[in-house]
């Protein structure tokens, strides 16, 4: 069933009224949509709606309200990805999937080895954000995730607060996700942050950084992956740890 977001001001009693242009376009002229076919909406409160279309003129689609519940499609902790970009279409899968594993938000990264420089990240941002969205129509999330503006892993660090911080370092790094369930699994509500470097690797200076901090450094094991494998594994098997250790 498509899957699109709308604003809660848009909801009438048990009717929504889609005029904006994006949306529109393409429930009308790109889904060739009509009267009878099905909608799910989703609000900015994360409130799903199963609708049917009743009516589709030239700038407004009305569409009946079946049933609604609040969305189920979410992590139940804040998990935010910090990653060096990568060139071109291997950087568009890699934040695709990190939306598809529920990411709240990306923040590219300028290290050492960083295969873009600062004012190419800076262009490309914007893209990233409409992948983000489109992705998250695509797989149903309950919210659109943030890619925010490039920064150093020093200046992310100092400026924002995470209860858990894992660096994915394959080369230096013994202990795997599950040792760290062990000693200290993810709580709900948790903010989690975790590191994924170029595809050349952190530096030593990184590395020399990462030890100074005390920051969780781990391996997903002996395989050598490319960045955008390691952050899809990483990514779901932290997930897969949270839904079932002790469970």
């Amino acid at each position: 069933m498509p899957h699109f977001f709308i604003n809660s001001k848009q909801i009438n009693d048990k009717t929504i009224e889609i005029t904006d242009k994006e949306n529109y376009q393409h429930i009308a002229r790109s889904l060739r949509s009509r009267a009878g076919e099905r909608l799910l909406l989703i609000d900015e409160n994360q409130i799903q709606y199963e609708t049917i279309i009743s009516e589709i003129t030239g700038n407004k689609i009305q569409a009946k309200i079946e049933k609604s519940y609040p969305s189920q499609r979410y992590l139940e902790f804040e998990l935010y990805l910090a990653q060096s970009p990568l060139r071109s279409d291997a950087q568009n899968l890699l934040i695709e999937k990190a939306t598809e594993l529920g990411v709240t938000g990306v923040y590219p990264i300028i290290t050492d080895n960083c295969a873009l420089n600062r004012s190419v990240v800076d262009k490309k941002i914007p893209k990233w954000q409409k992948i983000m969205y489109e992705s998250s129509k695509q797989c149903e999330r309950s919210n659109i995730p943030q890619c925010y503006e490039a920064t150093t892993i020093q200046k992310l660090l100092e400026n924002e607060a995470f209860d858990k911080i894992i660096v994915f370092c394959e080369r230096i790094a013994d202990k795997t996700i599950r040792d760290m369930f062990k000693k200290s699994p993810i709580q709900k509500n948790d903010k989690v942050l975790v590191l994924i470097g170029p595809e050349g690797g952190f530096s030593q200076e990184e590395f020399d950084y990462f030890k100074l901090k005390n920051l969780e450094m781990l391996t997903l094991g002996n395989l050598i992956l490319r960045a955008e494998s390691a952050t899809i594994v990483g990514l779901g098997n932290i997930i897969y740890e949270y839904s079932n250790f002790d469970k």
